[in-house]
């Protein structure tokens, strides 16, 4: 089986009460609404993944201020043809996101094919993408400035306080006593 590993960063945008969001419009899927962002370009900082994807995909030009989360979802992919099936793993970094410049507009020939403000309260009844959920609820139970007393756990993983690079630490400790 293939192995495969996506990497994506995506911009919770909320104003006046109201979340952007892009319309999903695959060949052959029902359209559904997913936050704008995407995957990252190989080598490309995440942080510069989400300015990117959110201009590309709404219009607009966007600051992050915040990383709200990291949110992961593994899924086996069926034999298609000749190809063989794909273990597919997808870690998505959530952002907030407020917006700097730009208008309003859909992405031209994209994967999404429209962009649009809904009100937070009817999001429930869009069809949407789960991540959405996920990135919501983050957004919603964050401390309004930020996390206190260590890096705040967010679904399965420990997420810190950076906008920009999440700083990880590993020590290393070694042994009291020699091994033998």
């Amino acid at each position: 089986m293939r192995r495969n590993v996506r990497v994506a960063a995506y911009g919770v945008c909320v104003r006046d009460g109201r979340v952007l969001l892009a319309r999903l419009n695959i060949a052959g899927a029902p359209p559904q609404w997913t936050l704008p962002g995407g995957g990252t370009e190989h080598g490309e900082d995440p942080y510069d993944t989400v300015v990117r994807e959110v201009e590309e995909e709404t219009g607009y030009r966007v600051e992050p201020v915040a990383l709200l989360g990291v949110e992961s979802a593994r899924r086996t992919f069926p034999r298609r043809g000749l190809r063989r099936p794909v273990d597919h793993m997808a870690v998505r970094l959530l952002y907030e996101v407020r917006i700097t410049g730009g208008a309003l507009r859909p992405e031209p020939d994209g994967s999404t094919d429209l962009a649009a403000w809904h009100d937070l309260t009817a999001v429930e009844t869009l069809t949407r993408v789960p991540y959405v959920d996920t990135a919501l609820r983050l957004w919603r139970e964050r401390p309004p400035d930020g996390p206190r007393g260590g890096p705040a756990v967010t679904g399965r993983r420990p997420v810190g306080p950076s906008p920009r690079r999440p700083v990880i630490l590993v020590a290393l400790v070694a042994p009291a006593a020699p091994l033998v």
